[in-house]
């Protein structure tokens, strides 16, 4: 479908606007600007107050003043580079306008000696003189009607000015029509948002600080239409994905059945709906595209486990891949006593599986020997066939490629996807970032699992914290130690897992071990194996141990310098120990002095351990794309809309934009079509070509 022609002057060239040429074009790029369209939607930072004041004398200078004076004397330089001035009187006191490197005759035409004039600048005084120093504007009375008393200021970039801006944005209003209204009538109704047309015309012309909020109806109007527009794109991506065929994968319970009745405990209900929500889209059609997202220690394995063998009790095969090759191996290990009383085949293939060796898992994967696979990248590989792959479970999804992802999912054409995180993510982020998908969240922890006592410790009682350590390694506790960096930076002055490594090793002995980053993954399985089987007491790290890796003996966990971490990685480090019968204990050690914001995230931590409310704090925080992480995120660009304090909207959008495409699957309805402008306003063109008609 084609742009609505009513669009046409909004997506014609820069240069078509008052005031506009091919070099100030060129420089309006900077601010994103490429169209007249995008000039609607660089809005205000802030406001100049030029309300009109009788005289300088009702002010506080230095400050901006807004007078009507009388213009008196001019007097212009004797040298040359000297300033020119010109005596001016308000209803109550004379004051200079001042000039510099101005034309005399120029002045005196817009200042002449004897006319009332509205001026409005910046008065300052210089030894004992008020002084407008250059004018921001200077009119005739007749023409203070259109003067914008309380004047929007933009961002600005490299070659453009606010005046630029102001000329700009005014001949791009003047190209605006009523546009038909994509939003849900009721709910426009109950919001009393203004029409699109008045809310762009309205947030261009704020006329106090309280239209420049997010709160103000204008901007959350707009706001909103950035969301609809992004919700509608995903529910499009959502209902073309869902198209696509799958197979019918029905389990009959009974592998499921032998796993829990073996369980000590039983699953929480949030583990129950989770597996009934998998189970029932492996059950449609169509294939599945899920995500299952849950707290520390909220037992996502478990849920994916019993996915697992649903596809086995159906005759296919299902594989589960993890980023690294610890974390594979810890799959693997843990999974084994349960594929054990369920009777199937379990096996491992990492990128160290070599020869005669890997051979041979190829062929029991191709003839359907193996029913489960764990594995690494490796699972990527061309040669890797499957006789019935079923369902594919990407573990830390956020770890991989969106690329990756689809290469996985093309060992089958019909093959479910799920994807696991362990990262609590905020409701709007994930309605962002997985809008497309359907999200299965598990929000309770397994009974039985203790409370992790949380302190807070300055760096200046290391000793002490030694101590207590050595104590506890002598009653046979084991325990982390984190730190931020792998070697040693003058810079930042943290102190290194390797330089930490040697200081505790010199005070415990070799019961010290160290893993990190850029270790070979043979030195770091070692390392890891060792703490496992209890041979190493204290494991020396980065975070590289941050997700996934499960040692129920380890009870204690120390992080060092905890203030440069992200509220949402210290949780994540903190899930690491808690998972043993023993009482666990996190260290937050942090450096004097601690900044308003870094005791803000620390306390926090210290109080609460619920991930989901921990991730909606540190969005709060620290802003969207550090909280996912802004290379991994593929979080919108939304130029209005804010995500942080917003989220309820965009919680609306997507009940609102999969209802409209429920009722209207090709946007032919006269909402459908007025939803077709938005996205073609908002650069969400893409997803009209998803559209089956039209």
């Amino acid at each position: 479908m084609t742009r609505s022609p009513s669009l046409f002057p909004l997506f014609a060239k820069l240069e078509t606007l008052e005031g506009v040429g091919p070099k100030i074009a060129d420089a309006f790029a900077g601010l994103g600007v490429k169209r007249p369209k995008d000039l609607l939607f660089l809005l205000p930072h802030s406001c100049i107050d030029r309300s009109r004041k009788s005289s300088i004398r009702d002010v506080s200078l230095p400050c901006t003043v807004t007078v009507e004076v009388e213009v008196g004397l001019h007097i212009p330089p004797r040298k040359k580079g000297r300033s020119y001035r010109i005596m001016v009187r308000d209803a109550a006191i004379e004051f200079q306008i001042v000039f510099f490197h101005n034309r005399g005759d120029y002045l005196r035409k817009i200042l002449p000696s004897g006319s009332i004039r509205l001026v409005s600048g910046r008065v300052e005084l210089f030894e004992g003189v008020a002084q407008m120093v250059h004018p921001d504007h200077v009119l005739c009375p007749e023409e203070a009607a259109d003067f914008p008393f309380f004047e929007p200021v933009y961002p600005l970039t490299n070659g453009i000015t606010q005046k630029q801006i102001f000329k700009a944005v005014a001949s791009t209003l003047s190209r605006v029509t009523a546009l038909p209204e994509w939003i849900d009538g009721p709910l426009l109704a109950r919001e009393g948002w203004p029409t699109w047309a008045d809310a762009v015309a309205r947030v261009h012309a704020p006329i106090s600080p309280a239209d420049l909020v997010y709160t103000d109806s204008a901007r959350q109007r707009l706001s909103y239409d950035e969301f609809f527009a992004h919700q509608l794109s995903l529910a499009l991506a959502r209902a073309t994905l869902r198209k696509v065929k799958g197979q019918v994968t029905v389990g009959t319970g009974m592998l499921q059945a032998k796993v829990l009745k073996s369980l000590p405990f039983a699953l929480t209900n949030a583990q129950v709906r989770a597996i009934a929500e998998i189970a029932g889209d492996m059950a449609a059609p169509l294939r599945m595209n899920r995500l299952l997202q849950g707290d520390v220690g909220a037992g996502k394995t478990l849920v994916a486990f019993q996915a697992l063998l649903v596809a086995v009790e159906a005759g296919g095969q299902g594989v589960i891949m993890a980023p690294t090759e610890i974390l594979a191996r810890q799959h693997y290990e843990g999974l084994q006593a349960l594929a054990a009383v369920a009777g199937v085949r379990l096996d491992l293939l990492t990128s160290r599986d070599r020869g005669s060796a890997r051979a041979r898992k190829m062929t029991d994967l191709a003839d359907g020997t193996i029913h489960i696979l764990v594995g690494t990248h490796a699972v990527f590989q061309k040669d890797v066939h499957f006789r019935d792959l079923r369902l594919a479970i990407i573990d830390e999804q956020h770890r991989f490629g969106v690329s990756q992802r689809m290469e996985l999912g093309a060992k089958s054409d019909a093959t479910d996807m799920l994807l696991m995180t362990a990262t609590p993510i905020p409701r709007s982020l994930a309605l962002a970032s997985y809008g497309d998908m359907d999200v299965s969240v598990l929000d309770e922890k397994p009974p039985g699992r203790k409370p992790i006592k949380t302190a807070l410790i300055s760096t200046s009682r290391g000793a002490e914290v030694m101590a207590r350590l050595r104590y506890a390694v002598a009653n046979g506790r084991q325990a982390y130690w984190v730190c931020p960096l792998v070697e040693d930076s003058e810079v930042l002055g943290y102190i290194s897992a390797d330089a930490r490594f040697k200081a505790l090793r010199a005070v415990l002995g070799d019961v010290v071990g160290l893993v990190h980053g850029q270790m070979s993954s043979a030195e770091k399985d070692a390392s890891m194996a060792s703490f496992v089987a209890g041979k190493i007491k204290v494991l020396v790290a980065t975070t590289v141990i941050e997700v996934g890796v499960n040692v129920p003996n380890a009870s204690i966990m120390v992080i060092e310098r905890a203030e440069t971490f992200g509220l949402a990685q210290l949780h994540q480090l903190r899930g690491r120990v808690g998972r043993g019968a023993a009482e666990s204990t996190c260290l937050l050690l942090y450096q004097i002095p601690l900044s308003g914001s870094g005791e803000r995230r620390l306390k926090l931590l210290r109080d609460v351990e619920d991930g989901f409310r921990i991730a909606e704090e540190d969005l709060l925080m620290r802003g969207a794309g550090d909280v996912i992480g802004t290379v991994q995120s593929g979080l919108p660009c939304f130029r209005i809309a804010d995500l942080k304090r917003q989220g309820d909207l965009m919680e609306i959008a997507q009940v609102d934009a999969r209802r409209l495409l429920d009722e209207d699957p090709t946007l032919t309805s006269p909402r459908g079509r007025a939803a077709r402008t938005l996205l073609w306003l908002l650069d969400q063109d893409r997803a009209i070509q998803l559209l089956s008609v039209g």
